[in-house]
């Protein structure tokens, strides 16, 4: 039994061995399948925690993207005419996006030469300025195209109306520009200007229409009320007096305010000072605050009279704040020049003088929101970035304030070089357009 054993067992090793080298092979081949899974298994993790970093990286660049896009939607929409359109839905194109396009073929609107009505202070080609480029440039838009003005139809718009313009230089500035991109279409015996103190009045009397400028720089009554005499450093206002002002426009049927150029800092430590009460009553009381607090105290009095006072028909305009460019080292330019011999304006799209103060602009918009309410809007019209950008187009020292320059004053244009308004034809007449915008198309 044992050899049969003994032989049953070699045979069975013998025939057995085979399958050990079969069961060798699949073990090897199991073992490598553990390996190869295991290694793509890792590899796949890999390529997974891949895939998520660059999903979440892809994700990053969208929300970039999105906050890129919405700030510049708040920007769009924030500015003149991101008003949605009546009845469209869309979005109308923002006109103070754009650039300036040199175009001597439709610019300028109107000769200032032959506008009879241009005031002196600005008439830069009458008292000297020969370089008349100025005058050539057009904005344009991004996206659109501002409307041709026509002034006739301004004009139609403006039958038996009176329009008044209110606050300081700047805005008898526009007023003077819009005045000479209408009177032409006027025949002669058909219109005039006539002063009255704080007011300048055009009138065109085959349309009856009137339009006015009352001088009213810090909006309330102050020490700086008349239009000739008065002191730009030392500045008072009387914070609960606006009706005297106000008398001579409460009857507009337009009304188109300006007034941040009197409340910027001539210098580090101006302050605004308020007063309260009256010397007549005994109550009189007299404060200090910042230019600032000032602004917001006449806007805020400006808001409860036009609350108070106004019909919901009056069309009510507050302009944006008009740059200045008194310091040429803003753009590389020599501050001891001033504004004077430039002759193009700055190409770069986002230039923001050291002056320019947007922030005030956003102020007035936040005092006036709260009339919506009543179902007063105060519509700002916004110039300033574009503005901004035109260095070359002021008088500076080619104008007539009281009397002409002397030679003595041209040859120190650091201290006589007119930065500040604007030389008409010009950047002024830009602004009358988006405002020509509004009173036509709106």
């Amino acid at each position: 039994m044992k050899p049969e054993q003994q032989g049953g067992h070699a045979k069975m090793s013998t025939s057995s061995s085979p399958l050990v080298g079969l069961r060798a092979v699949v073990s090897f081949l199991f073992g490598l399948f553990i390996l190869v899974s295991t290694a793509s298994l890792l590899m796949d993790r890999g390529r997974e925690s891949q895939v998520q970093l660059a999903v979440e990286h892809r994700h990053l660049e969208v929300r970039v993207a999105a906050a890129g896009n919405q700030e510049s939607q708040v920007r769009w929409t924030g500015e003149l005419m991101g008003e949605a359109a009546s009845g469209s839905g869309e979005k109308e194109c923002d006109l103070s996006v754009g650039r300036w396009v040199y175009d001597n073929t439709s610019q300028p609107l109107y000769s200032g030469r032959n506008c009879s009505f241009i005031l002196d202070e600005v008439a830069c080609e009458k008292y000297g300025q020969n370089d008349t480029k100025y005058q050539h440039w057009r904005w344009q838009p991004d996206g659109c195209d501002l409307q041709r003005f026509n002034a006739t139809k301004l004009l139609e718009k403006l039958r038996n109306k009176r329009m008044v313009f209110v606050g300081d230089s700047i805005n008898r500035n526009q007023w003077s520009s819009l005045v000479c991109m209408v009177e032409s279409s006027i025949p002669e015996g058909l219109k005039m200007r006539e002063y009255n103190g704080s007011l300048i009045s055009f009138k065109a009397f085959e349309y009856n229409a009137t339009i006015d400028f009352y001088w009213s720089p810090l909006i309330l009554e102050s020490n700086s009320d008349n239009p000739i005499i008065h002191r730009v450093e030392y500045r008072i206002i009387r914070a609960e007096k606006i009706e005297k002002h106000a008398s001579a426009w409460s009857n507009a049927d337009i009304l188109v305010f300006n007034s941040y150029l009197w409340w910027r800092k001539q210098r580090a430590d101006m302050r605004m000072k308020v007063m309260y009460g009256t010397f007549e009553d005994g109550d009189a009381k007299l404060d200090e605050v910042e230019m600032v607090e000032g602004f917001e105290i006449a806007l805020k009095k400006l808001t409860g009279w036009l609350e108070t006072n106004i019909a919901n028909k009056t069309k009510i305009y507050f302009a944006g704040s008009s740059p200045t460019h008194t310091w040429a080292s803003d753009w590389g330019g020599d501050d001891s020049n001033k504004c004077l011999n430039e002759t193009e304006p700055i190409p770069d799209a986002g230039y923001k003088g050291a002056t320019t103060d947007y922030s005030m602009m956003d102020k007035a918009g936040e005092i006036f929101r709260p009339l919506e309410k009543k179902g007063i809007h105060v519509q700002i019209l916004n110039f300033t970035q574009l503005s901004d950008n035109r260095i070359d187009a002021h008088p500076t020292i080619f104008r007539r304030q009281f009397a002409p320059l002397t030679a003595e004053q041209i040859a120190n244009p650091s201290s006589y070089a007119d930065c500040t308004h604007w030389c008409l034809p010009g950047v002024p007449d830009v602004w009358n357009l988006f405002l020509y915008s509004y009173l036509v198309q709106k």
